[in-house]
């Protein structure tokens, strides 16, 4: 297909920080080889470093026809659950891009009908070039804004490990306790362990 736009997010599966989604729409027909080239090393966003995700990030900005990005905080997880936030988020990218006579296709979830030709892929940050992009743009836009919560919160040592449930994050939360970017709704076996 011409059209081919994929979804992706980062976060899911934090402790703390918001949700981000991403999609990102790519017209076949106009990418240059050069773009191609730029793109090759395209892949799940969890398989880069930090560096290579930094490098990607405005290669698939300049290949892009069209990309989409919103922040799901974290009082809006906790009031209807970070599964539900996961599927409209990323419904409500692809519905930004998305095309008439393309195809949508989002990571793993069957999302909220986009009013375009859909399809969910499992593994598809591995199997998609859309998907892949979105998910390097939703990873890199969340770790830069949980970087700067650093600065604001420097006990919880977010631009470390960016809000992910760590040995070094759980003993954060034992010795402070949780910062106003820490979910109170996921069921973690990390959040089990601590009283908090």
């Amino acid at each position: 297909m011409r059209w081919v736009a994929g979804a992706d997010e980062a976060g899911r599966g934090c402790l703390a920080g918001p949700l981000v989604a991403a999609a990102v729409l790519f017209d076949y027909e106009r990418l240059s080889l050069s773009d191609l080239r730029s793109l090759t090393a395209l892949n799940d966003s969890k398989q880069h470093t930090e560096e290579g995700r930094e490098e990607l990030y405005p290669r698939v900005l300049r290949a892009a026809t069209r990309v989409a990005v919103t922040s799901r905080c974290v009082r809006g997880i906790d009031e209807v659950g970070v599964h539900v936030t996961n599927l409209h988020a990323l419904s409500d990218m692809l519905r930004r891009v998305g095309r008439e006579g393309g195809i949508c296709l989002s990571d793993g979830f069957r999302v909220p009908p986009t009013g375009f030709d859909q399809r969910h892929v499992v593994g598809g940050d591995g199997r998609s070039a859309a998907i892949a992009a979105a998910s390097v743009v939703a990873k890199v836009t969340r770790d830069r804004f949980m970087r700067r919560m650093a600065e604001r919160y420097p006990s919880w040592d977010f631009d470390v490990h960016v809000g992910y449930s760590t040995p070094e994050h759980r003993a954060a939360i034992e010795r402070h306790g949780i910062s106003p970017l820490h979910r109170l709704s996921f069921q973690s076996v990390a959040y089990q362990q601590l009283a908090l």
